[in-house]
């Protein structure tokens, strides 16, 4: 018989979400964590108004700067400085906002074992199987997957992906020269190769600088990085962390589910192409599948999750790939509209949670633009 109703193999926001709901619901929910919180993870570390609206009424969000500006450059040239009366984006660092749904997912109920190194999972008609390092084997009804962009739980799914990018980023100790600067504001630089950007994410104490680029550029993504440190006068900052990771879309009409076995987040290569922001759609997933997971006893039972995904998430992700084609094709153009009252509008609600992608490309001057842009 299963010891747990769920388990989720892996404790960022997406796993720690799913737990959170699963075991808010009432179900024996367990989480397998391979590191111990408070533990590091490369991320820009920036909450659009769609996380928070998830992740403020369950944990207390651990803010490190609050924005309400935001610098736009085009390969660190013609910048131009857009303010908002009213919050856009809420910084934090991953270890941080990590904890404290830890923290959460515990007063909930459930039950986190960290250092749990996951080797293997498999499933039967009865239940779903976890097998860990040294052979234990952790038995539960549903199985959530969260554990990153090259999880043991995709290739158990079937997740295929259409784009994969590489992230490169360092956490710089910040001055007090540049704590005034980039206080309560973000920079965003187009970047020289078509899809790329980078960013300053200040973080009180720590600036976080980091560019991607389209995975098999590595040594274009190095060098953009390198530039983009000196163009911001940066390079003789001491280096606290330097990291990279690889972020992955899931390909249209991919699995999310396979029998018992839900995958959630980067997992499920749930994020929106074009930015490539992911902490929302971890968030979201992360919660549907721990409600689903609690209340459902079946694989029949669990095929709520794939529509809730096909639903919601799917048609913004068709955006950001179709906004991250005209990105490719118009850089200057893209950055031109920024400056314009109906770029700046969208943008700025989509940083609040108040416009999906999808509700982006809809509004008729954008989709008309997008569509000629297109062609």
């Amino acid at each position: 018989m299963a010891e747990w109703d769920v388990a989720v193999v892996g404790g960022g926001p997406g796993g720690l979400a799913a737990a959170h709901a699963a075991a808010s619901a009432g179900a024996r929910t367990i989480v397998l964590e391979r590191a111990e919180h408070p533990r590091y993870k490369t991320c820009g570390g920036g909450l659009i108004g769609t996380s928070l609206g998830i992740a403020g009424p369950r944990v207390t969000v651990p803010a490190r700067d609050t924005i309400t500006g935001i610098t736009f450059t085009d390969r660190g040239r013609h910048g131009v400085t857009r303010r908002s009366p009213r919050p856009l984006l809420t910084m934090v660092r991953r270890d941080d906002f990590d904890f404290a749904w830890y923290k959460a997912a515990v007063a909930a109920g459930a039950h986190v074992r960290q250092n749990a190194q996951v080797r293997a999972i498999d499933q039967d008609d009865a239940a779903a199987s976890v097998v860990l390092a040294g052979g234990e084997v952790v038995r539960a009804r549903t199985v959530i997957g969260a554990d990153g962009s090259a999880a043991i739980s995709s290739r158990h799914v079937g997740v295929a992906f259409d784009q994969q990018d590489l992230g490169l980023e360092i956490e710089v100790a910040a001055t007090a020269e540049d704590r005034a600067a980039y206080r309560g504001r973000v920079v965003l630089d187009w970047g020289p190769v078509p899809g790329s950007y980078g960013w300053v994410f200040p973080k009180d104490d720590e600036l976080t600088v980091g560019v991607i680029m389209a995975k098999g550029k590595g040594a274009e993504t190095k060098q953009y990085l390198s530039q983009f440190v000196a163009q911001l006068g940066l390079q003789d900052r001491r280096v606290v962390r330097d990291s990279g990771h690889l972020t992955r879309c899931r390909s249209a009409g991919s699995p999310v589910r396979r029998g018992r076995v839900l995958v959630v987040g980067d997992a499920a290569g749930l994020l929106e192409p074009w930015t490539r922001e992911g902490i929302s759609f971890a968030l979201r997933s992360g919660t549907w599948a721990g409600e689903v997971a609690a209340r459902a006893g079946t694989p029949d039972g669990l095929a709520e999750y794939d529509a809730l995904v096909e639903r919601h998430l799917a048609p913004e992700m068709a955006a950001g790939r179709r906004l991250l084609r005209v990105f490719e094709r118009h850089q200057r153009l893209m950055h031109t509209a920024m400056r314009t009252p109906v770029g700046w509008r969208a943008f700025e609600r989509f940083c609040r949670g108040e416009l999906s992608m999808a509700d982006v490309l809809h509004r008729p001057a954008i989709r008309i633009a997008a569509g000629l842009l297109s062609r």
